[in-house]
């Protein structure tokens, strides 16, 4: 059939030479061994030629395709959509096509067809030849190459995404060191753009100038070769950032190879914050420590201080009756009352030494500013006096008496002096610092204040050193001089009284300014001073008990309240007092609250039990009533108490409030 169709075709021609005879042999040699599809259809769309390439695709011999319609041979739809090219076709236009169509028996397939119209001569066209490629197998592998080069892509996006978004930073270079990569933790964490650092060495980026020559050697080990000794641990170094400041970090660095080049990535953490709470951690633990120590010193202080008291009261007492009888003696009076205030002064010591030591559930009540500011002052006039310091004290008279903790606040004073005292250290010069009290303008919006400010004429603070000055742990002093607490706890307890605790603006002379304020329980009323003891009501001859086994203490009391009209009698012991009690009526008790044998919470028991009327009219003498079992017991049982040491006024106010 097909030679016959080529020799039809060349007779259409009109052509009978040898060459037009041979042409139909070599036209059906090339047409049955080309490797595309070949078919020809005539104008009822039958197949008049096809080729062995295209038989075989088919599935089936000459015999059943030639003489067939294309409807009948490749099904409808193959049909229906070449129906449209057909009309052109037949018109003389040339056409190419390309696309998948569905086959039977092969399923799906893409075919690169091209449409030749047949017409002899100048007639119409009669036949149409098909050439036809089967590109079914590279478009498959192009979809495959395209699915995969997709996948590419997301996974090329995905990983962008992570390395763009990493908490860590990360950085790759070359084998030379030369960065290649450099994410935007990385920018954040260096300063730099990533625009900046490309094609930089990495030595000179991020690696402080004083370790770069064995960073470089590093790099030349690994390029000769040598085992790496990095490559895959977690190190702790020193980088350093655009602005020249170090810092630490914790990288691990790995190798990769791709396409014959070597890279190297770095993930970096900054340990700073890490390095940061260390270093808080390890100051709260020396603050703890230091805490300790001094809560054992605090301890053994209040020891000794107890014991002191009573002697002290003794001086106190004994000097006060020699300035009395000296009175035509001015000059053994002046020495009387020398001794008298440096007793009182050594009292004011004791007592604050106590108040320290001892822990107690904060009591808020009317305290004399003025009064603490004193007691600190006495407390560390030695300090000031051996560093050369001198300590100013203008106090305001009449000052009304504050509303807070005495023990709090009277630390935070100590605190201040303390301060100051130090910021002085060391500096050349003349060394002062000015302690200054007042009473705040009335506001519509709050109570009124009262005001104390220690101000020093030292090289006074930064401004940065001023903007964290209050933070914990925070501290402008030496090594092993402050925990950083000080100025931290001391704002923390003014704010909790209603109050607050500033650094005031520079002063013009330089130095340091502090400012307290706290509100007041009352107002001020011109008069701070104690009421004279010619107001006390007269004794009218009450018989009074003291009960005391410092023997010295019992006949200076026994004489401060016979000279004021009392009947005294003195017991060494509560047992003697006990038995004293049940021989002879007394209005009021006199006790101290520490004694061998029988002790004054005791004693006050067993006067409950046998005189429970007297038992509300014991008054405690003691050097510490702010030790945790006798300020229970005071609280519990309603008892008046008097610290050690005492005065004459102090103690005949105290027994005749008792007489009431």
């Amino acid at each position: 059939m097909g030679p016959r169709f080529l020799h039809s075709l060349g007779r259409l021609h009109g052509s009978d030479s040898p060459a037009a005879l041979l042409a139909p042999q070599l036209s059906n040699l090339l047409l049955e061994n080309v490797t595309a599809r070949v078919s020809v259809l005539d104008a009822q769309h039958r197949y008049v030629y096809a080729n062995r390439e295209l038989l075989d695709f088919l599935g089936r011999s000459a015999d059943q395709v030639l003489g067939q319609t294309m409807a009948a041979v490749l099904g409808a739809a193959a049909f229906a959509d070449y129906l449209p090219l057909a009309e052109r076709l037949f018109r003389g236009e040339s056409l190419r096509s390309e696309g998948w169509g569905d086959f039977p028996g092969r399923g799906q397939r893409y075919l690169s067809e091209t449409f030749v119209p047949y017409a002899p001569g100048s007639g119409p066209v009669q036949l149409v030849a098909s050439f036809s490629l089967d590109q079914t197998a590279l478009k498959q592998h192009e979809q495959e190459l395209s699915d995969k080069l997709g996948q590419l892509h997301t996974a090329e996006a995905l990983k962008s995404a992570i390395v763009d978004h990493a908490l860590a930073a990360l950085v790759s270079t070359d084998a030379l060191g030369q960065i290649v990569e450099f994410n935007p933790a990385a920018e954040a964490m260096f300063g730099r753009s990533r625009a900046q650092v490309l094609g930089r060495a990495v030595s000179e980026v991020m690696i402080p100038q004083r370790f770069r020559a064995a960073h470089q050697a590093g790099m030349q080990r690994m390029q000769a070769g040598a085992p790496s000794r990095v490559l895959g641990k977690r190190l702790e170094m020193h980088a350093v950032r655009a602005d020249g400041s170090e810092f630490p970090m914790e990288m691990v660095l790995w190798r990769t190879d791709a396409d014959g080049s070597t890279f190297y990535t770095a993930s970096i953490a900054d340990l700073s914050e890490r390095h940061n709470a260390a270093a808080q951690i390890e100051r709260q633990r020396e603050a703890l420590r230091q805490s300790e120590k001094l809560s054992a010193m605090g301890s053994l202080l209040a020891g000794v201080a107890h014991e002191l008291n009573n002697p002290l009261a003794i001086v106190m007492g004994r000097a006060m009756l020699l300035e009395e009888k000296c009175a035509d003696q001015p000059e053994l009076q002046a020495d009387a009352q020398h001794i008298r205030e440096a007793a009182e002064r050594c009292g004011r010591i004791v007592r604050t030494f106590l108040n320290m030591a001892r822990s107690r559930p904060p009591q808020r009540g009317p305290v004399a500013l003025n009064d603490m500011v004193r007691a600190a002052s006495d407390m560390l006039k030695y300090g000031y006096r051996s560093h050369g310091i001198t300590l100013e004290l203008a106090l305001a008279d009449g000052l009304p008496e504050a509303n807070v903790d005495g023990d709090q606040i009277g630390q935070v004073v100590m605190n201040l002096l303390v301060n100051a005292q130090q910021a002085l250290a060391g500096m050349q010069g003349p060394r002062r610092v000015l302690v200054q009290t007042g009473v705040e303008p009335l506001r519509s919006n709050r109570a009124p204040r009262v005001w104390l400010r220690v101000a020093d004429n030292g090289p006074g603070m930064s401004a940065q050193a001023r903007e964290r000055l209050f933070e914990p742990f925070f501290t402008t002093k030496a090594e092993g001089i402050g925990t950083g607490m000080g100025l931290a706890v001391s704002r923390t307890l003014a704010r909790d009284h209603g109050g607050d605790l500033t650094l005031e603006p520079t002063p013009t002379a330089g130095g340091a300014s502090f400012r307290l304020s706290l509100p007041v329980s009352g107002q001020a009323d011109g008069d701070t001073q104690p009421a004279p003891l010619a107001e006390l009501p007269a004794a009218q001859q009450r018989r009074v008990l003291v009960v005391d086994d410092e023997a010295e203490l019992a006949k200076l009391m026994r004489y401060l309240l016979e000279s004021a009209g009392y009947d005294v009698a003195t017991a060494e012991s509560g047992a003697v007092a006990l038995e004293m009690l049940e021989l002879l009526r007394f209005d009021a008790i006199v006790s101290d609250l520490r004694m061998p044998d029988m002790d004054g919470a005791g004693l006050w028991r067993a006067v409950t039990a046998r005189h429970p009327q007297l038992a509300r009219a014991m008054l405690f003498v003691t050097g510490d009533t702010l030790s945790p079992d006798a300020h229970a017991f005071l609280k519990s049982t309603h008892c008046d108490a008097l610290d050690k040491p005492f005065t004459r006024d102090a103690l005949l106010a105290k027994v005749a409030a008792l007489m009431v």
